[in-house]
């Protein structure tokens, strides 16, 4: 069988390599803007071709066993530790993968001219996107806890240089090392957990060989206060990355200093890998924990919905109202996981995809926007009546809003009522009155999408905005996949539910197992 996955994760790193190491582009003279026609497609044509494989991935994957993990691949690596290089994916992972795939050529031609001309910095700018789809696409198949946690920490040293060194803001090295640190400090709480995972699990009989293999240590008997040690270890580090109120700071300043195209990445894809940590580390491998902390993670999750919300409202600067709309939206994704109904569990699954084509839609479009400004402000005071002058910008821009604010007939709107709805009904205490407390989050979210819809485009065209041009042919490209996306799969969402009704089911039962409540229900239900 042809190694998908690994084509997947070695491809992007090929075009790293190449552009990246200067092996294309270079002129006898060695003039830093010489062959600066060259990086931009060479990168550009690497990024399709991953799109052909990705074709490929999906062709082989049976849709009918969604819930499997499957395309997999498990080659011995640190044998020393036990540590395997194991690769598959179920219905969620493949569609995640299929988001990191995709997003990078519209970040790329939507990036075509921010770099100027200087070659070597188009180079590792281009390089360095390449080298961070490569370890997006390997987290989400990854299925070895050690091999997990190295590629956890491996996509921030792309990440940071992305910020830190291409960002346009004055505080872009300041969100940088927050990012780093932020991560950093969740990450080595993780490595602590995961390196007790190992032990503990080897002194439960787990082959030594095997003991990072997620399939071998799932159903290992833990111990109560081991496991929720661990639980708390490897969650800390998920919601950092999610990110979710109280440690969420981080994003905002991300947002409003990154590129559009890099806060894409890591904001729409890369914060992706703490909400899929928790649903496929998490509760499989610490049920009892997960059950114990649901009540405490569903509160926090509400409140990572209004106060994300509420400071979008107050943002002046458009690209952080765009970052915390997404501090709001990642808490209804962990609404609906530690509520532990199979609705709500497909919702939140669905709803990762969802976001990273909305938000993704968004940042893009806000970033074409600020890009046309004379000064090139993120004000949004500074914006007036453009939709009389560029009314195919306004009208993408109005489209990603309505998909942010989850109009019906658009993706988003789909997965958030599979969320509040299964989450209505999830067994930890409370979570239907949590859930009724997250509703005004949705009302929310229209007063920020609609006002600053409102600021921007409508009444008479600001001074000195009157001429600005409209979506060039290449943005519009760049639009035109992610709004199909949404109004595709706001009509016909089963094209995607297909691929994540079996895995939620499962994960239902696997977080049910052993819980004295459900098995009392079953008892009832028996009777």
């Amino acid at each position: 069988m042809f190694p998908w996955l690994t084509a997947l994760i070695a491809w992007p790193l090929v075009g790293a390599a190449v552009v990246g190491l200067g092996a294309l582009g270079r002129s006898r003279t060695g003039s830093a803007n010489a062959g600066t026609g060259l990086a931009r497609p060479v990168a550009l044509g690497f990024s399709l071709v991953e799109v052909a494989l990705l074709v490929g991935a999906f062709l082989a994957f049976d849709t009918s066993a969604a819930a499997e993990h499957q395309l997999a691949e498990t080659h011995a690596w640190i044998p020393q530790i036990g540590t395997s290089y194991a690769v598959a994916v179920d219905g969620v992972g493949l569609l995640l993968v299929a988001l990191s795939v995709v997003l990078v050529p519209l970040v790329l031609l939507a990036a075509w001219n921010e770099q100027g001309r200087d070659e070597v910095r188009l180079r590792r700018f281009v390089g360095l996107v390449l080298l961070l789809q490569a370890f997006m696409v390997a987290v989400f198949s990854a299925r070895d806890v050690f091999l997990f946690y190295v590629l956890f920490e491996a996509m921030l040293i792309p990440a940071y240089f992305l910020i830190g060194g291409f960002g346009h803001g004055a505080g872009r090295r300041q969100a940088a090392v927050k990012f780093l640190m932020f991560s950093l400090g969740g990450g080595l709480i993780m490595l602590a957990a995961v390196i007790a995972l190992y032990f503990l699990a080897v002194g439960a009989g787990v082959d030594p060989r095997q003991a990072f293999l997620v399939d071998e240590l799932v159903g290992v008997n833990l111990g109560t206060v081991a496991e929720r040690l661990m639980f708390a270890g490897f969650f800390i580090a998920f919601a950092i990355k999610a990110p979710m109120v109280p440690v969420h700071s981080w994003l905002p300043d991300v947002a409003g200093n990154a590129t559009p195209g890099t806060s894409t990445l890591l904001i729409c894809v890369l914060d992706k890998v703490g909400t899929f940590g928790m649903l496929t580390l998490c509760l499989p491998l610490f049920p009892e924990a997960s059950r114990w902390a649901a009540p405490f993670v569903i509160a926090l999750a509400v409140i990572s919905v209004l106060y994300g919300a509420v400071m979008a409202i107050m943002q002046t600067d458009l690209l952080r109202l765009v970052g915390w709309t997404s501090v709001s939206h990642f808490g209804f994704i962990i609404l609906g996981i530690f509520t532990f109904t199979p609705l709500g569990t497909a919702g939140s699954s669905f709803m990762m995809l969802n976001h990273g084509l909305a938000t993704g839609a968004l940042f893009l479009v806000a970033g074409f926007l600020v890009a046309r400004h004379p000064e090139r402000s993120q004000r949004i005071t500074d914006y007036r009546g453009l939709r009389s002058v560029t009314p195919v910008l306004a009208g993408t821009f109005l489209v990603a809003g309505l998909a942010t604010l989850s109009l019906p007939g658009l993706a988003t709107f789909v997965s958030e009522i599979m969320v509040l709805v299964g989450a209505f009904g999830g067994s930890p205490a409370g979570s239907a009155a949590w859930t009724v407390a997250a509703i005004p989050g949705v009302v929310l979210a229209a007063v920020y999408v609609l006002l600053t819809y409102q600021k921007i485009f409508t009444g008479a065209p600001a001074k000195g905005l009157e001429a600005l041009p409209d979506l060039r042919a290449r943005e519009r490209i760049v639009a035109a996949p992610l709004v199909a996306g949404l109004l595709v799969l706001g009509l016909v969402p089963g094209l995607a539910l297909t691929y994540v009704d079996a895995p939620a089911q499962q994960s239902a039962t696997t977080i049910a197992v052993d819980d004295p409540a459900a098995d009392a229900a079953q008892m009832g239900s028996d009777k």
